[in-house]
């Protein structure tokens, strides 16, 4: 995986990739065990390159677990809280952290955890969960001030990123610090780790819903 494991986390990780691909919940679209080992395992492991913060951590639109159940796995002195508003989906999760004392499921929408917990957590992970702009404004209330947002995405989504910088301003996050990696052969994955400089207003996050069918302004121009 390109990352050093010990052996037990390394089949604890190769039986959760099976256990997703024969749900079905629509978990993942990779059935290919050597395909789901790259393109999950490894993807949600090469943040492991980032300094991340030690304190709680939340994973937004968590799914099948990728990054949120990998990184608790190896991370097990950090406490992680999975966000799922599909409720198969959460049920699956809950069943597959089993006994793992630092995961806690909340089937919920991110925009009601987030006025519930606001600030709450020293790191948040997003990996394909919506848009930029919609993901920086899920994400933000639960960011604590001084933390970090760490996003998965593609090098050749860059433009798409930069078009978001006055929507991260807004929210409270500087410019993101980019990462490119590659994590299996061919990958031209990118990381963004976003600090959180400033409390995010009090308007965000808006009702469930709305970042998406109304997203933040880019900066070259007013949202619809």
């Amino acid at each position: 995986m390109g990352v050093p494991l010990a052996p037990d986390d390394a089949k604890w990780l190769v039986a959760l990739l099976r256990d997703m691909a024969a749900q079905p919940q629509n978990l993942t679209a990779v059935c290919d065990e050597h395909d789901g080992v790259d393109r999950h395992l490894a993807d949600a492991l090469s943040a492991l390159v980032l300094p991340l913060p030690d304190g709680p951590a939340c994973d937004i639109g968590s799914g099948g677990g990728i990054p949120g159940l990998v990184l608790a796995r190896v991370r097990p002195g950090v406490p992680h809280t999975l966000i799922e508003a599909e409720g198969r989906k959460a049920e699956w999760l809950r069943r597959a952290s089993g006994r793992m004392p630092n995961v806690r499921v909340l089937h919920a929408r991110t925009e009601d955890v987030a006025t519930r917990q606001r600030e709450a957590f020293a790191l948040v992970t997003a990996r394909a969960v919506a848009p930029p702009i919609p993901t920086l404004e899920l994400a933000a209330p639960l960011v604590s001030r001084g933390g970090s947002l760490v996003v998965w995405t593609a090098r050749d989504s860059a433009e798409a990123w930069d078009d978001a910088g006055a929507a991260a301003e807004t929210l409270g996050f500087g410019v993101p610090a980019v990462t490119d990696v590659s994590p299996f052969a061919d990958a031209r994955r990118r990381l963004l780790r976003f600090e959180k400089h400033l409390r995010t207003p009090g308007t965000y996050p808006r009702r469930p819903g709305r970042a998406t069918k109304r997203p933040l302004a880019t900066g070259r121009h007013r949202a619809a």
